[in-house]
C-alpha cells in the first residue's frame, strides 16, 4: 500500500498536500492558516486550480515545494515518493469533493474535505465504502465543533446537566445573498448558487448541513424526521437561499432549524440553544467565547472560554489564556490538531487522544447527505415529514 512507506517517517511535521484553494478561493487560505496554527503540518504540494496554469502559478506564489496542474497527476506523483504527501485537504466546490477523495484514498493517502461531503446521497454512501476499506483517516471540516465553549456545552449535555433533552433550536443566519451577487462575477456566489458545482442544496447545502451538524454534535443525537420547506427568494436564482423546518429527534427530542442568506443584517449569525428538563444552553457563533448556561429557577451564568466552570472538551481546544479571544481560525485549526493526533496515532500504532476523536468524519458526511436528501424530499411533498433513511 502506498502510504505504508512514508508511514516509517519520523518527520515532526505531517506532509501536507491541498487540491483547490487558488486565486479567489476563500477557504483554501483559512485552511492553510489554520494547518500551521498549531505547527502539525507542512504544506509541501499542492493542486490549487482546476486550470493546470493558474494552479502552478499560484503554487509558487505561495512558495509550495511541488506543484501540479491536475489532483490526479499529483496523486499518483506523491503516492510514489518516499517524502509523499500523507494526508490532503480537498478545498475545491462540493461536486469535485467525491472524485478527490476518492483519488487520493485509493493512493494510500489520509483525507481532510470541506463540507458538505458530496452532492448525492449515494456518492456519499460509496466514498463511506472507501473509507471503510483504505482503514485511512477521514476528517469533514464542519469547523464550529472545534470552538471550545461548543465542545463544553456537548460536555454539559452528555453529563446530564441539563437533564433529559426535550428542545433544540438552531439558525444560522447571513444576508450576502440577499441580491443576485452570482451575476456579478463574483466567485464564491457564482459556484454557490450552481447547481452543477454546488449541488442540489444553495442555502441548505452552504450554511444549513453547518447547523445541522451543530446541534447533533451539541446534543449527541442524529435528527431523525424533518418537514421542511425550501424557498428561493433571488428572482432567477436556481437554488435556495432560505430553509426552514421541523426536527424530530430520538427520545421525543423536537426541535426548528432555520438557514438562511439573504436574512437582511445578518453578517454570521449562527446561534443553538438547547433545552432540557433542569437547564438550557446557548452559543452563538459571533461571540464565541461565552456559553449562557441557564438552570431552571437561578440566575443565568454566563461561562467563558477558559474561566472557571469549563471542562475537558474545552480545555483541550484552547490555546492563549483567558481574556484574549480566540475564534474562527483556532477553531478550524482545532480540527487539523485533533485529525494530526489521529493520524500520527495510526502511524505509531496506538490509541489516539480520545478528545481528537470529536472532529467529524464520514460517517457526519454521510449524516449531511441524508439531512439534504430528506430536507428537499419534505419540501416536494408540501413539507410533510420526511426520513432521513438509514440514518443513526
Amino acid at each position: 500500500m502506498p502510504g505504508e512507506a512514508r508511514s516509517e517517517s519520523k518527520h515532526r511535521r505531517l506532509r501536507l498536500g491541498m487540491v483547490g484553494g487558488g486565486p479567489g478561493a476563500f477557504i483554501g487560505a483559512v485552511h492553510r492558516i489554520s494547518a500551521r496554527m498549531d505547527d502539525c503540518y507542512e504544506l509541501v504540494a499542492a493542486a490549487l486550480s482546476s486550470d493546470p496554469e493558474k494552479s502552478l502559478a499560484a503554487a509558487k506564489d505561495l512558495h509550495i515545494p511541488r506543484a501540479y496542474g491536475r489532483f490526479e497527476e499529483m496523486a499518483a506523483a506523491e503516492a510514489g515518493r518516499p517524502d509523499g504527501i500523507e494526508v490532503v485537504a480537498i478545498v475545491t466546490p462540493n461536486h469535485m469533493h467525491y472524485v478527490n477523495a476518492k483519488k487520493f484514498l485509493d493512493a494510500g493517502i489520509h483525507v481532510i474535505c470541506d463540507k458538505p461531503l458530496t452532492t448525492t446521497l449515494e456518492d456519499a454512501l460509496d466514498l463511506a465504502k472507501i473509507v471503510e476499506r483504505s482503514g485511512l483517516i477521514f476528517g469533514l471540516t464542519h469547523n464550529y465543533t472545534g470552538y471550545p465553549m461548543v465542545r463544553q456545552a456537548r460536555e454539559m449535555v452528555l453529563a446530564g446537566e441539563l437533564g433529559a433533552l426535550r428542545v433544540i433550536q438552531v439558525e444560522y443566519a447571513q444576508d450576502w445573498l440577499s441580491t443576485p451577487l452570482e451575476r456579478t462575477g463574483q466567485k464564491q456566489a457564482e459556484w454557490r448558487t450552481d447547481p452543477a458545482r454546488s449541488g442540489p442544496g444553495g442555502s441548505l447545502g452552504d450554511i444549513g448541513t453547518h447547523a445541522h451538524n451543530l446541534a447533533c454534535f451539541v446534543a449527541g443525537l442524529p435528527v431523525q424526521q424533518v418537514a421542511a420547506e425550501v424557498t428561493t427568494f433571488v428572482p432567477g436564482r436556481r437554488l435556495d437561499d432560505n430553509v426552514q423546518m421541523l426536527l424530530r429527534f430520538p427520545k421525543g427530542v423536537k426541535g426548528m432549524l432555520w438557514a438562511s442568506q439573504v436574512a437582511a443584517g445578518n453578517e454570521n449569525n449562527l446561534r443553538l440553544r438547547v433545552y432540557g428538563e433542569k437547564a438550557g444552553l446557548e452559543w452563538q457563533q459571533e461571540n464565541p467565547n461565552e456559553l449562557t448556561f441557564m438552570p431552571l429557577g437561578q440566575p443565568r451564568r454566563i461561562m467563558r472560554r477558559g474561566g472557571p466552570g469549563t471542562g475537558s472538551a474545552a480545555a483541550r481546544a484552547i490555546r492563549i489564556p483567558a481574556g484574549h479571544p480566540e475564534g474562527y481560525l483556532e477553531a478550524f485549526a482545532q480540527l487539523y490538531k485533533d485529525l494530526a493526533e489521529q493520524i500520527t496515532a495510526k502511524r505509531e500504532r496506538r490509541s489516539p487522544d480520545p478528545q481528537s476523536t470529536l472532529v467529524p468524519g464520514i460517517a457526519e458526511g454521510v449524516e449531511g447527505m441524508r439531512f439534504i436528501s430528506a430536507v428537499l424530499e419534505s419540501s416536494h411533498k408540501g413539507s410533510a415529514w420526511a426520513a432521513l433513511s438509514g440514518s443513526r
